[in-house]
């Protein structure tokens, strides 16, 4: 998948699941839940224990589910290199990592750095973050979206943190490309529990009410 693709595909969606968990029953029936749901872009995080092993299974099975799987919170080059070799076909930073973007770069696959502030914004751009997260957006508020696109116009955000059901369209009407749900589709417990269609049930729920 390259940089063009990643962006329609959240621009279709308007939505990316951030897994967050203890454990991974199968990663391939998690992200075909998720697909069922409507989320088709799916991010597993370096906190999950064995998360190497989650990522490669997901991107060997992808022509069983269809999910595009990438890696997150990718705070050092090795990893960003180990996570594209398992398959990640995106990557994504919870910060600005220079030496991060510059694998992604030289590897040629989607990468978003994350940011809060103006000047952290710029510092992502220039790295070449093709879409920049705005974490803890939830916290923040839609508002703070709105005003960063003002000296920002046509940037790429995707909103990250405390996201849920009540708040998701907030940010895609103050300008959010998609926003990035955690624990109010895949809650830790349910993934590490196997409940796949709960958690289909839940991604269905979140992504009948999105506005495209």
């Amino acid at each position: 998948m390259n940089t063009p693709e990643m962006i329609e595909l959240l621009k279709r969606d308007r939505s990316l699941a951030v897994v967050r968990t203890e454990a991974i029953t199968d990663a391939a029936e998690l992200c075909g839940a998720l697909v069922a749901g409507g989320i088709n872009a799916v991010e597993l995080t370096f906190t999950i224990p064995d998360m190497l092993t989650h990522l490669a299974w997901a991107a060997e099975t992808a022509y069983t589910h269809g999910a595009t799987v990438g890696a997150g919170t990718v705070l050092y080059a090795d990893q960003a290199r180990a996570a594209i070799d398992a398959g990640a076909q995106f990557i994504v930073s919870p910060g600005i990592r220079p030496e991060v973007a510059e694998v992604a770069v030289q590897a040629g696959v989607p990468f978003c750095l994350g940011a809060m502030t103006p000047s952290e914004v710029a510092m992502a751009l220039d790295l070449g973050s093709a879409m920049v997260k705005i974490f803890p957006a939830g916290t923040m508020g839609s508002g703070y979206l709105s005003d960063l696109l003002e000296p920002y116009p046509g940037v790429r955000l995707l909103a990250t943190g405390r996201i849920t059901l009540a708040n998701a369209n907030e940010f895609l009407e103050a300008g959010a490309l998609a926003v990035c749900v955690d624990s109010a589709v895949v809650p830790g417990a349910l993934v590490a529990a196997g409940e796949h269609e709960a958690i289909s049930r839940l991604a269905g729920e979140f992504t009948s009410v999105l506005h495209h």
